[in-house]
């Protein structure tokens, strides 16, 4: 099951579980569309990999499995990505 972090990793914008802007890679480092497409080039900054639209998780799923609180905060992620 997806962790559903809840904000983007360079520039901390929130990113509810139900936004169709966060984007993820493999590890599950999550991003907005907008550092996504202007910072990092579609690009993990930390393991390389493709970034993809994360899949939106139904608000009556969230009482069983609710998302992650824990916020991850790099704001020299783009640096990471050069």
């Amino acid at each position: 099951m997806l962790e559903m972090r809840p904000n983007c990793e360079c520039c901390d914008k929130d990113l509810p579980p139900d936004s169709l802007e966060a984007m993820i890679c493999t590890f599950e480092c999550t991003f907005c569309r907008d550092c996504v497409d202007t910072r990092l080039k579609g690009r993990c900054p930390n393991c390389g990999g493709e970034l993809l639209r994360r899949p939106a998780r139904e608000r009556r799923h969230l009482l069983k499995h609710p998302a992650s609180t824990q916020r991850m905060h790099n704001p020299k992620c783009a640096e990471a990505a050069a």
